[in-house]
């Protein structure tokens, strides 16, 4: 990894590396500033080898919305935010403050009060809200305290600042046609969609010194009808190269297209790289880009051919922290894999700190570490099942010292995650397997495979701790005919060969999953679910959601809703929809009618045993994220 451990520089900042934190939004105190375990959360990425941190967004006033993530207007938060700076520092990374006046039409917090933007248009969160415009003094007063807001941050030792212009945010809105219909000096050309932009940086500039670099974050290609196409993203890019900003940092996709932007399981890797390659091929100044780069090889062969100067990762410092030192030290094994599941920005969005699904540690750095091993309190564990639930469990219990079992009743551990996993478009999942498979084969932990455990057997082992974390299994519903139908694990696993005119009955994830991926070797899938709508049932990610909905429709997968199955044959289907039976001709129906705990050992277990938890799908089937998180906490907080 020759070019990716290179020193880089931007303005007069030298960076150590050629990895960069890119921003994402944390929680703070109730003032705006930002609290501990944020500090917390920043050192440890700074620790585990990034060159450069870059900050979520920290809004420069609130007078015209609420604060959307941390607040950087008033003296008084300037001393946490030098914590974080300083504590940063101590690790040679060097930190970025982002600063915003706003989301404008993007406000997601406030249903009730109609957002500003550049022009008259749609609140995205709350449609029904009609945005109201900002007069030329209120951009001014945005613009000096922006202005403002990056003296604060040089006063706390931030090394520079990112302009946060992307992504359909307030300043985006200004850029961009789709919402900006003003007549004055700030709509019509893009000279004048940018001037709110370039009266920033001048700002900046005058607060703080021509030598105080700054970057600026914009968007070069919407991908949605009616947004910005690239040739018009290389020009903002030129011009900001005239307005001496000292490094551009490009991005792609809006609200519209919020996978665009923000990476989902469904995505290629390095996605935007036609944006930061074009930028890059125009300007002069360094280029930072993202876009599911975190794979090593991938990152050092862009930086090689000239395509980016810095590699940015966002999620995948959720869930590895350390990605740079593991990668420097050849590591590349013991790097825990994003997965896309946006399960950090789902709960960011629903008020909640991040979490992330395969790090419990992720925003509870601190909080959340593991009792150091003891050998006085060495404890004996069984894990019964080797899903993600199983297998976390299992490694936290070595890692604190216990002498630890794995049960698994099948020839190999991965538990559902195989059936997640093996569509084509999901193998983030099996690099999850395969990640908790080597560090499984790392620890002293005794797996037992094709072993089917039992109450008797469990019981006459007189372990201190059992974890059941035996799964679910897929259900049958009780359709006349369903013995002409297949399971969708089955086909998804390779099990079952997959037909040719399909019908898929469930349309929610795993359904909708199982239709898209079916339809890569059929010549005709169709999803049939009971409920209005494919999805309902689903407590995801929008950009998630949005991917998985335009990937059916680009692969032409049929979707009928509202429609309850009356019988499956074995060259068709048959439902009743508004009242009326209907027949659909096909060679194979796919069930994906959702999971059932396999919890028959609790009751078996308990009283007989000296301390019993049940994790996972075997309390109810969930997701990845409330397996391993239970997994763990049920080990951690083991006396």
């Amino acid at each position: 990894m020759q070019k990716l451990f290179t020193a880089g520089q931007i303005g007069n900042v030298k960076i150590k590396n050629r990895i960069f934190m890119a921003p994402m939004g944390i929680t703070g105190e109730s003032d705006g500033s930002y609290n501990l375990s944020g500090i917390n959360y920043f050192e440890a990425r700074a620790k585990g080898g990034a060159g450069l941190i870059i900050t979520g967004a920290n809004i420069a006033s609130t007078k015209y919305e609420d604060r959307p993530c941390n607040e950087l207007s008033g003296f008084h938060q300037v001393e946490r935010l030098a914590m974080l700076i300083e504590r940063c520092h101590a690790y040679d990374a060097k930190v970025c403050v982002q600063l915003t006046p706003g989301l404008g039409r993007m406000v997601f917090t406030d249903p009730f009060t109609p957002p500003y933007s550049a022009s008259e248009c749609q609140s995205f969160w709350f449609p029904e809200l009609k945005c109201k415009p900002l007069s030329v003094e209120d951009i001014h007063y945005l613009t000096d305290k922006v202005g403002y807001s990056a003296t604060l941050a040089k006063a706390a030792g931030a090394d520079c600042v990112e302009v946060h212009a992307y992504g359909g945010y307030l300043l985006d809105q200004f850029h961009s046609t789709l919402w900006n219909k003003r007549t004055d000096a700030y709509g019509g050309s893009l000279e004048n969609r940018l001037r709110f932009t370039l009266e920033i940086v001048e700002a900046i500039r005058k607060n703080c010194g021509k030598d105080f670099p700054i970057i600026v974050k914009f968007t070069a290609r919407h991908g949605v009808e009616g947004g910005r196409e690239l040739p018009e993203g290389v020009e903002m890019a030129r011009i900001f190269e005239a307005a001496g900003v000292d490094a551009l940092h490009v991005d792609v996709g809006c609200y519209e297209a919020w996978y665009k932007a923000i990476t989902t399981v469904y995505s290629d890797f390095a996605h935007q790289a036609d944006a930061f390659t074009a930028v890059k091929n125009a300007v002069k100044l360094p280029v930072l880009g993202h876009g599911k780069l975190f794979d090593p090889a991938l990152a050092e062969q862009l930086l090689a051919d000239n395509r980016l100067d810095y590699i940015g990762l966002a999620h995948e410092l959720l869930a590895d922290p350390d990605w740079p030192n593991k990668v420097k030290e050849g590591r590349t094994y013991d790097i825990t894999p994003c997965i896309g599941c946006n399960e950090c920005l789902y709960a960011g969005f629903s008020g909640k700190h991040y979490y992330c699904a395969v790090n419990p540690l992720c925003y509870a750095e601190k909080d959340y570490q593991l009792p150091r091993p003891c050998p006085k309190l060495q404890r004996s564990v069984l894990v019964v099942g080797g899903g993600p639930g199983g297998m976390e469990a299992a490694l936290a219990a070595a890692d604190r010292g216990f002498a630890v079992e794995l049960w698994e009743k099948s020839d190999k551990l991965g538990g559902n995650l195989w059936a997640a996993g093996l569509p084509t478009f999901k193998h983030d999942v099996v690099r999850l397997i395969d990640y908790m498979r080597t560090q499984i084969s790392s620890r002293c932990i005794t797996v037992r495979l094709n072993h089917e455990a039992t109450a008797e057997e469990i019981i006459a082992g007189g372990f201190d701790k059992v974890i059941l974390a035996a799964g679910s299994d897929a259900i049958m519903p009780p359709i006349p005919g369903i013995e002409n139908a297949v399971v969708s694990s089955d086909v998804l696993t390779g099990k079952v060969k997959a037909g040719k005119n399909v019908v898929v009955v469930g349309g929610g994830l795993v359904g909708c999953e199982a239709a898209a991926y079916l339809k890569e070797s059929a010549e005709k899938v169709t999803i049939v679910e009971m409920l209005p709508d494919i999805l309902l049932t689903v407590a995801h990610s929008r950009n998630n959601d949005q991917h998985l909905r335009d990937m059916l429709a680009e692969r032409k997968v049929g979707v009928v809703t509202n429609a309850r199955v009356t019988n499956i044959a074995k060259d068709s289907l048959t439902y009743e929809q508004n009242g009326q039976s209907q027949t659909i001709a096909c060679d194979q129906v796919v069930v994906a009618a959702g999971y059932r705990s396999n919890n028959a050992l609790e009751s078996a277990l308990e009283g007989k045993v000296s301390d019993l938890t049940v994790v996972g799908d075997a309390v109810a089937p969930r997701k990845i994220l409330t397996a391993i998180h239970e997994a763990y906490h049920a080990i951690r907080v083991m006396q």
